[in-house]
């Protein structure tokens, strides 16, 4: 099975600006650029304002690349489409706190199909509200911005609840990561890092309007390793 913990600080970048009419050569250029895993965000419209995309996209993905496939399911009653994701190729699926009634049944039931489970967090979302669950799960998803639209900046504030959520991980001396998404990029990613995420999420960064989602990468893994 994966090991997040093999590779920290990783990149995972989201694909929701990228070229939907090119996917193939999307793919490609986040494996050249140094991608640890593809971020996926699926939106239904109404845990979110917006939609984005299903179960097509995902399948897509697994035959156009190898990296791991990170999905995001920003989606109410996420248990119900949980073992589609999976079989559509998912190594990991996070579902929301705030989405998630049951929020230990759905993370057996990541685990039990066979793939990774991670929890979010909205940015208003407290880390007291993931704190029972914390032993169970791979992955905790610090949102930095209201989650649904790419394009937003960072929110400073929520670097404080991820340094609070090192501190609460690494007093229970548990595996699990810390994820960052929203509004990352090559002026901020250290800060990010510094303040304790394992896997930090980009996505209008890594799809610049006029440039190089290679460089961009680049530009972005070089500003990691300075934190």
């Amino acid at each position: 099975m994966l090991d997040l913990r093999a590779r920290r600080p990783a990149l995972s970048p989201s694909i929701l600006n990228a070229d939907f009419s090119h996917l193939a050569q999307v793919f490609r250029q986040l494996e050249l650029g140094g991608a640890d895993y593809v971020h996926l965000d699926v939106m239904d419209g109404r845990f979110v304002p917006t939609i984005s995309f299903g179960l097509p996209v995902v399948e897509a993905a697994r035959r156009a690349t190898s990296l791991p496939l990170d999905v995001h399911l920003m989606v109410v009653e996420p248990e119900r489409h949980v073992s589609d994701f999976i079989a559509a190729g998912a190594a990991i699926v996070t579902v929301h706190a705030e989405a998630c009634l049951h929020l230990y049944r759905t993370v057996q039931q990541i685990h039990a199909i066979g793939a990774l489970a991670g929890v979010a967090l909205n940015p208003a979302t407290p880390v007291t509200a993931v704190e029972e669950i914390l032993p169970f799960v791979d992955l905790v998803l610090v949102m930095t911005v209201e989650p649904g639209y790419g394009g937003q900046a960072l929110i400073p504030a929520t670097l404080r609840k991820v340094e609070r959520l090192r501190r609460l991980i690494d007093e229970m001396g548990l595996p699990a990561v810390i994820e960052v998404d929203g509004g990352v990029k090559p002026s901020n990613v250290a800060a990010v890092i510094e303040a304790g995420a394992d896997v930090v999420v980009a996505g209008s960064a890594v799809f610049p309007p006029n440039g190089s989602t290679v460089d961009a990468l680049q530009a972005l893994r070089h500003a990691m390793r300075r934190s």
